[in-house]
Parts: structure tokens; C-alpha cells; sequence
């Protein structure tokens, strides 16, 4: 038993690829500005589009990087205007030359993805950094999956540690995740696998369903953790739940060797785990 559930968190793990943040589609806030400024987030928090537009564009047309970046998520979400990526693009990138760090995030992902601009991993990589150096905690995320990966850069696991760390330590799930993937593997760091078990119980506790699974696989092979099925099953049963079809795998290969009666307590805990909403699980 347990040498098939080895084998099937390192499948997953190996191929489990860190998922890149993509494009904000709601507006976010803003440091405030001109009144007129104020007028137009206020109309387009109301759903107003056509007045916001009336007051970020002239404003845009000025300079102001805030009304910039809000022309250009009007743009991306086609809110007031005919969706238009380019236009996003071109007025996310005035924002991100004046040194907006999401709009600089933003432009990152563009060129990431290959919407509105020419794909281009090394602009990517550009923009990433100039967002993830002032902090934003998914440019830092973004810009360590590409040291992960090797996309745009060398591939670099003592790198994408760093850039994971530093998104981790603010909360983001997936760097949380990441950052464990590699204390589980000795990529980057030191191996060790109670740090991994950390990082991915703090993912879990996000409800991030692959942190989920690997948690769950942790305590079924007692690396980390004491060795305990209900809790393994406890969380595979949840992150099956959050729609994760390796969990289901290892689910089922720990229903071949738990009794009936822990099989049922496991399943009680996952009832109270989530209805706690991750808060309270063990």
C-alpha cells in the first residue's frame, strides 16, 4: 500500500506544473487621486461604465497611472468599451512605466499569455521583476514559476524558492504550494519533508486542492508527519471533493487498507473540516 501511494504522490508531484497567476478582472483599489478620479471609481463601482469612462479617460490622457490602469482593466473586461486587449495593453504599459507595480504585473501577463502583445517570455520575465521587487505578491509568485518551469530564464530551483518564499510569506496559496513541491523534493533547498508539510498545510488550509492531496499523502506515508490515515484520508476525501482527480486515486488506495470504521471517522472529519472552512481539521 504504501509503496503505491509513493509512487502515486511522486506522479503527481512531478507533473503537478505551478499555475501561473493571470489577469485581475475586477477593479482594484486605488490610491486616491484628483476628485474626478474619485468620481470615476465611484461610477464604476456602481456599474456606471459609461460615466467612469467619461472621467478616467482624460485623466489617463494626463498621465495619472491609477486612471491608466483602470482604463486598462475596462479594456480586458470590456466594461464601457468593446473588449479590446490591445488598448489594455497599451494603457496597462504607460501605468507600468510610471512604475504601477500591478499594472507592470499586468503587462507581464500579457506578454506571458500572448494577449494584446506579441508573446515574449523575456518581456515576461522584465515586467515580473519590476512588480515582484516592489512587492506584489503575484508578480513574485509569477516571476518564481518561471525560474520553476525555466521559461524566459534558466531554470533555477534556488531561485524560484526565493521568489516563492517571499509570495508564500504573503499568503498566496499557490507559492505556498510550490514552496513545498520543493522542500519535498530537495529542489532549490535543503530536503525536508516537515517544511513541506508546513507550506502545503498552509495551502491546504486556503483550500488549494492539490496542497490538499499531497498533505493527505504526506500523512499516508509518514514523511513529515506521524504516519495517519485517517487524516490522509481526510484530506484526499477533500481535495477529491475540490475537484482534483489524482485525489480520487489515492482515496480509493486508502479505502483498500483502513477499516471500515476509520474510513467513516476520516469522512467525519472531512465533513467538519470543510464546514469549518479549513479552520478546523485536526
Amino acid at each position: 500500500m504504501l509503496g503505491c501511494t509513493y509512487k502515486l504522490v511522486e506522479r503527481s508531484v512531478m507533473r503537478t506544473k505551478a499555475l501561473f497567476v493571470v489577469m485581475l478582472l475586477a477593479l482594484a483599489p486605488f490610491p486616491s487621486v484628483a476628485q474626478d478620479y474619485a468620481l470615476g471609481r465611484a461610477a464604476h463601482d456602481r456599474g456606471d461604465y459609461a460615466t467612469a469612462l467619461r472621467e478616467f479617460e482624460p485623466l489617463a490622457e494626463q498621465g495619472n497611472a491609477s486612471a491608466q490602469f483602470a482604463l486598462g482593466l475596462m479594456y480586458t473586461n470590456g466594461r464601457g468599451v468593446l473588449q479590446d486587449h490591445a488598448e489594455a495593453a497599451r494603457w496597462y504599459r504607460l501605468a507600468a512605466e510610471q512604475g504601477y507595480a500591478r499594472a507592470q504585473f499586468l503587462v507581464g501577463t500579457m506578454y506571458f499569455e500572448g494577449i494584446g502583445v506579441l508573446q515574449d517570455y523575456a518581456e515576461a520575465v522584465r515586467w515580473y521583476l519590476m512588480a515582484a521587487e516592489q512587492g506584489d505578491a503575484n508578480a513574485q509568485y509569477n516571476f518564481g514559476t518561471m525560474y520553476f518551469e525555466g521559461i524566459g530564464v534558466l531554470q533555477d530551483y534556488a531561485e524560484a524558492a526565493r521568489w516563492y518564499r517571499l509570495a508564500a510569506e504573503q499568503g498566496v496559496d499557490r507559492a505556498q504550494y510550490g514552496l513545498g513541491i520543493l522542500y519535498e523534493n530537495g529542489n532549490g533547498v535543503l530536503q525536508d519533508y516537515a517544511e513541506a508539510v508546513r507550506w502545503y498545510r498552509l495551502a491546504a488550509e486556503q483550500g488549494g486542492a492539490s496542497a490538499q492531496n499531497n498533505l493527505g499523502i504526506m500523512y499516508a506515508t509518514g514523511r513529515g508527519v506521524r504516519q495517519d490515515y485517517v487524516l490522509a484520508h481526510m484530506w484526499a476525501n477533500i481535495a477529491a471533493a475540490n475537484g482534483l482527480e489524482t485525489a480520487v486515486e489515492v482515496r480509493a488506495l486508502l479505502d483498500t487498507t483502513m477499516t471500515s470504521t476509520d474510513i467513516s471517522e476520516a469522512q467525519r472529519r472531512a465533513r467538519v473540516c470543510m464546514a469549518s472552512n479549513y479552520q478546523d481539521c485536526e
